[in-house]
């Protein structure tokens, strides 16, 4: 319930709400702890699915490309058994450029898009979000 009432707020701004957070772990192969000042809680990737024999080296790029302390923005689109659902995008800094991480691992092989997922919330380009054009 505690986390519904932490997920509720930003999912009710709508897909276009983005939130800035901090990556605190890579916990799994689609799967991180992210907080802000004052809280913590698990996100998992948005759109993309890990296969079983992938998830070693995508846990593994996920740790390199968004280390511990990595600001990130947070555009959620939906909850699973509690847990926020979202894409996740890593701010430009230390001579990086933002990267979305559902993508990026698509486009390193670790990971496909996942059927059941929602076309306009997994797409590029989304409706009313001047930051997509």
């Amino acid at each position: 319930m505690l986390i519904a009432l932490m997920v509720l707020p930003p999912l009710l701004l709508g897909p276009a709400a983005v939130a800035a957070a901090e990556v605190r772990q890579v916990r799994g192969a689609t799967l991180l702890q992210v907080g802000d000042s004052n809280r913590s809680y698990a996100v998992v990737l948005a759109c993309v699915g890990v296969e079983p024999a992938q998830e070693a080296a995508a846990t593994a790029w996920l740790r390199q490309q968004a280390p511990r302390g990595t600001r990130v923005n947070l555009r959620p689109v939906g909850q699973r058994d509690g847990v926020l659902l979202a894409r996740v995008r890593t701010q430009p800094e230390r001579g990086r450029p933002a990267l979305d991480l559902g993508a990026a691992l698509m486009a390193e092989g670790l990971a496909t898009p996942l059927a059941d997922a929602d076309q306009l919330a997994c797409s590029d380009r989304q409706a009313g979000d001047p930051s997509s054009d």
